[in-house]
C-alpha cells in the first residue's frame, strides 16, 4: 500500500469540513508533478491531510475511497474521493518536520508548493510517532 500527503489551505476546506461532511471529492490539482501522483493513488490508500497556510502541520488522515477518475469539469484533470480516517491526537508541524533529517529529501521540504506526493513508508511511520501525544 503506498502512503500519500494532500495539502490543503484550511480557510478554502479543512480537516474539520471532512469530518463534517464524512466525504469529499479531492479536486483542483492542476500542477503536472501533483497529477502524476494523484493518477497513481488507489482506493484504500491513506493519505495525511496537510494544513498549508498559517498553519503548515500534518493534522488528520485520509482514506481514498475511489481510484481516480476524470474531472468533470476538465478531462484532462483527475480526482479522487476521500473520507476521514481519524485526527491526529497532535498535528505535526512543518517546522518538527523540517528539524529532523530523515525528512531532507522529502518532497514536502524539497518542493513546498507541491500539493499532491507519496509519503514514502519510513516517513509515515515517523510522522505517527511524532502525532503521538
Amino acid at each position: 500500500m503506498a502512503y500519500w500527503l494532500f495539502k490543503q489551505e484550511p480557510s478554502s476546506y479543512s480537516y474539520t469540513d471532512l469530518e463534517k461532511d464524512g466525504s469529499t471529492t479531492w479536486d483542483g490539482v492542476k500542477n503536472n508533478l501533483a497529477l502524476k501522483h494523484l493518477r497513481t493513488v488507489r482506493k484504500g490508500e491513506k493519505v495525511l491531510f496537510y494544513h498549508t497556510g498559517e498553519e503548515k502541520q500534518v493534522v488528520g488522515i485520509m482514506e481514498i475511497a475511489s481510484d481516480p477518475y476524470p474531472d468533470h469539469k476538465d478531462k484532462s484533470l483527475v480526482v479522487v474521493d476521500v473520507k476521514p480516517a481519524g485526527r491526529l491526537a497532535k498535528p505535526v508541524t512543518l517546522e518538527q518536520i523540517k528539524g529532523d533529517p530523515a525528512f531532507v529529501a522529502w518532497e514536502l521540504v524539497r518542493i513546498s508548493r507541491l500539493s499532491v506526493m507519496p509519503v514514502p513508508p519510513v516517513l509515515w511511520q515517523k510522522i505517527m510517532k511524532m502525532a503521538e501525544k
